[in-house]
């Protein structure tokens, strides 16, 4: 089964991170210009927060649209759920579905080693599922004691 440390080690080492204390402005203009969907709130060197594009949102409609002067602390999720690197990838997608979470933090104890989205739980379950499903074919071409339809014929 496939580990939350393999998802991390195909993925890379960028971690995108902020101080709850930040402006919201600041950190729009950040994960644009990154292309990234979350942003880790870190702060005296612990986890303290997630924002993502959709607390942006919400943050959005209900002020008309303006980001004003706001910090990161007002509007982050200050609970994010977490997982470990030694999770399974079919406990991460229950938990991401049961806590609708797109960005999931990956913590070892108290230290805080990368982000896993949604996008890279499934595209790690599908390519295991394509060698699984290109391993079986190979087996099954190579079934041992048959013979093929064509040998012995004339």
């Amino acid at each position: 089964m496939i580990k939350v440390s393999e998802i991390l080690r195909v993925k890379g080492d960028a971690l995108y991170t902020a101080s709850p204390d930040t402006p919201v402005a600041q950190v729009v203009d950040t994960m644009a210009l990154q292309d990234i969907g979350s942003l880790v709130i870190m702060e005296f060197g612990e986890l303290v927060g997630m924002l993502t594009f959709r607390e942006i949102i919400r943050h959005l409609q209900a002020n008309g649209g303006s980001l004003g002067t706001t910090t990161i602390r007002s509007i982050m999720d200050d609970a994010p759920v977490t997982v470990s690197p030694n999770t399974e990838v079919n406990e991460v997608r229950r938990l991401m579905l049961d806590k609708h979470a797109r960005y999931i933090p990956v913590m070892d104890g108290r230290m805080l080693l990368g982000v896993i989205s949604f996008y890279d739980v499934a595209k790690a379950v599908l390519e295991a599922q394509g060698f699984e499903n290109r391993m079986l074919k190979a087996y099954i071409r190579d079934w041992p004691g048959e013979q093929r339809e064509t040998e012995g014929t004339l």
